[in-house]
């Protein structure tokens, strides 16, 4: 069970449903309505409606989506169905009146799928047993196809009377020993994918795949075993097993790319602490498991400690850190009366806070659901493609079946190879590699230069970006405060004054006094009698240079005893016991080459756009600092995202940068999206490019080779389209015999590979 599951208040009772077929082995628990929380939550306002999301196994193509969600939409209760094909998820809306999570598998399982909570697909173990699956499929179809090549190249080489029957029988038994292997084990997936299909009545790209390779094996098998009879004594082993080769290379890629973000959420819930210090009847406070607290309970939040339930503050102050929820760049003082969140760190002094929401009804909850409901979401071009997908496999098979039936009256054996011929040279291999080479070669570059790929398809989606728009904190900005203005009293040096309040700050662990103490010219000088008021200041007596031996406070104006000067920034102020000495304001350190950065962009003709969580001044200061001329503050996690839909309601195609857990939504809905390399697990994993070296340049460098890549991809594509277009006709008239259709569709993708490799120069 996911950490998510044990924070989760728990369920109403569910009404009792109707008998149906028994719930498959390990399911018959999630009727229970505790464990729903576990991966789905209820739909806020709409009593008895839930959205779960479920991890689906088995899909390998487009045409899988579709067979998804009409399985699940035929199940009771289920309302609607979202499968994101590349994700392999599904998220599903359903009545808990009428409904029940165990008959969704049993449905899938029908159709000849599998699926997991997706609290459970966090669970490394299925994922990892999957791939090392595929990989053992990929090296025994690579040797196996080794091995037949160099049984099948004497014959191919020798001249007639050359080599005698006996031998090239010894040869060719030799091949089909090397093919059962790849037929029994490595090609699993593609019968298994292409039973599935038949057996609903639909065509996916497993049917002409597993026809091409079973007429293949079957027709070479009876010319060996009979090489008299009827089917001939042509063989076509080295053609299957290179074909299989090939096909595995790209489900093995596919695979991997898949399970990069696999454990992100898992990751991100560990943010939450596990216990936590609650307030028992007698008024003392003991250590108790996060999962136990319930509404209304009071909880202390020690120095250090994350908060695990949004409520208010009863008693103490605190600086609160919620940059990761709100994209605030400075603590904020908290007091009694004021609203906590989830998820955010306790800086500095002991509160007491009364919980008001849980799990998934938290500030912190909410963000990843929204992040969650936008991966899901089906792109149109996606939509599309489900659509054309069985057309065009029908169309390859009818071209198959129609030149088997011209040549019949030639011999079934010259039939049948003319058959395999089409098969294999329609396969789309060239065309499926033409993106992808590019892709693995243009993210080699990038990964290079300190950029790392996550999602190759958004290498075409970054070609066509006319939009970008930056988050503040932590993505056009340093992490830390740099010290700004410096006012002084007449006749205190502004070294003196920042000499001294460096050396009361290097008691404090506040943002603003780690500025002071990095700001100061030399290493701070010795302070006694410090003491930290949370969320007000320092007082402490100075012990060396032109203010020794004085008691200074540093800290807000209030803490210090004056009138809030006017500021833009976040500042702090020096007093002693005659008043006012000095004033410090702090800025949010712009990256070094955030300006360069933001002008190339312009120059290229894109659109520039800054949107943060912080105040209206530090945004429109920082705005203007980056050449920015379109900014917006005080934005929620669903005011960001509410502008990037709006953005995209307009036909623009948005590059969203971002930082935070608070970017989470808008880095999934985005159409290209990349996060600094520092960004939490969050962002990332819903980012399609993470910039490890931090630079701002090596955004307007991503978008750059972006575009070569498209050309390159472009180039590629024309050449498959007419490889395909020149050798099907040949294959048709006969002219071209399967080995001869092998071996041109290995050298159209090591063409296009080749092409694809240029990018790798960067």
């Amino acid at each position: 069970m996911s950490s998510s599951a044990l924070l989760a208040p728990a369920a109403p009772l569910a009404p009792p449903v109707p008998q149906a077929e028994a719930a498959p082995r390990g399911w018959a628990a999630l009727d229970d309505p505790s464990e729903w929380p576990s991966f789905g939550r209820p739909l806020p306002g709409q009593d008895g409606r839930w959205e779960s999301y479920l991890a689906i196994e088995g899909m390998h193509c487009a045409a899988c989506t579709l067979l998804v969600e009409e399985a699940l939409l035929a199940v009771p209760g289920v309302e609607s169905v979202a499968v994101n094909s590349a994700a392999q998820t599904a998220r599903i809306v359903w009545s808990a009146e009428r409904g029940r999570p165990s008959r969704w598998l049993a449905a899938l399982r029908r159709v000849g799928y599998g699926a997991t909570p997706a609290g459970d697909l966090l669970e490394a173990a299925p994922r990892l047993k999957a791939q090392r699956l595929m990989l053992w499929r990929w090296l025994v179809a690579g040797f196996c196809m080794m091995q037949a090549m160099m049984y099948a190249v004497p014959i191919y080489v020798a001249a007639p009377g050359e080599i005698t029957p006996d031998i090239e029988a010894l040869l060719r038994w030799g091949a089909w020993m090397m093919t059962v292997p790849v037929i029994l084990f490595s090609c699993q997936p593609f019968f298994a994918g292409a039973l599935r299909d038949l057996r609903h009545r639909r065509v996916g790209m497993d049917v002409p795949v597993a026809l091409g390779i079973l007429i293949a094996f079957l027709a070479s098998t009876a010319a060996t075993f009979d090489p008299a009879g009827p089917w001939g004594r042509e063989v076509w082993y080295d053609s299957v097993t290179m074909f299989v080769f090939f096909l595995l290379s790209g489900r093995l890629l596919e695979q991997r790319l898949r399970g990069r973000t696999a454990g992100a959420l898992n990751a991100l819930m560990r943010q939450l602490p596990a216990t936590i210090e609650r307030e028992g009847a007698d008024g003392g406070f003991e250590r108790v498991p996060v999962r136990s607290l319930r509404v209304g309970d009071r909880i202390r939040i020690l120095p250090g400690e994350r908060i695990p339930a949004d409520g208010r503050i009863e008693a103490g102050e605190g600086r609160i850190d919620e940059a990761l929820l709100t994209g605030e760049a400075e603590p904020l003082a908290r007091r009694v009366g004021d609203a906590v969140v989830a998820g955010s760190h306790n800086l500095a002094g002991l509160v007491t806070v009364r919980v008001e929401r849980l799990g998934r009804d938290t500030r912190f909850a909410a963000i990843v659901s929204l992040m969650e409901r936008a991966s899901v979401d089906k792109p149109r071009l996606a939509r599309l493609a489900d659509r054309i997908a069985a057309p065009f496999l029908l169309a390859v098979l009818a071209a198959a079946v129609a030149a088997a039936a011209w040549w019949w009256d030639a011999g079934p054996a010259h039939a049948l190879s003319i058959a395999v011929a089409v098969l294999i040279v329609t396969c789309p291999c060239a065309l499926s590699l033409a993106t992808p080479a590019a892709s693995l070669a243009a993210a080699g570059a990038l990964a290079r230069r300190g950029v790392l790929v996550r999602e190759l398809g958004a290498l075409d989606a970054a070609a066509g970006v006319d939009t970008v728009v930056f988050d503040k904190t932590g993505t056009l900005t340093e992490s830390t405060l740099t010290l700004g203005a410096v006012r002084t009293r007449d006749g205190l040096d502004a070294e003196a004054a920042v000499a001294a309040a460096a050396a009361l700050a290097q008691a404090s662990l506040h943002p603003l006094s780690r500025a002071l103490v990095a700001a100061a010219p030399e290493a701070p000088g010795a302070v006694a009698d410090v003491q930290e008021r949370a969320g007000a200041g320092l007082q402490g007596r100075v012990l060396e240079g032109p203010l020794a031996g004085r008691t200074l406070k540093l800290g807000s104006a209030g803490f210090c005893d004056l009138l809030q000067p006017p500021a833009e920034g976040p500042q702090v102020h020096l007093a002693d016991e005659q008043g006012w000495l000095a004033s410090f304001e702090f800025d949010e350190a712009l990256r070094r080459d955030a300006v360069e950065a933001v002008a190339e962009l312009r120059r290229r003709g894109l659109d520039v756009q800054l949107l943060s969580g912080d105040r209206i001044p530090a945004v429109r200061r920082l705005a203007a600092r980056a050449g920015i001329a379109h900014w917006h503050a005080g934005c929620t996690p669903e005011d960001k995202l509410a502008h990037l839909q709006a953005l995209q309601r307009r036909g623009r195609r948005v590059f969203m940068v971002g930082d935070g857990l608070n970017d989470g939504p808008v880095l999934a809905r985005a159409d290209v999206s990349a996060a600094m390399g520092q960004g939490v697990p969050l962002a990332q994993s819903n980012s399609d490019f993470i910039v490890q070296s931090g630079r701002m340049a090596d955004v307007g460098g991503l978008l750059a080779l972006a575009r070569r890549s498209r050309r390159i991809v472009r180039q590629n594509l024309l050449w498959a389209a007419a490889y395909n277009a020149a050798c099907v006709p040949l294959a048709i008239a006969g002219f071209m015999p399967p080995w001869l259709a092998g071996l041109g569709m290995a050298a159209s993708s090591l063409l296009v590979v080749g092409n694809a490799a240029r990018l790798s120069r960067g």
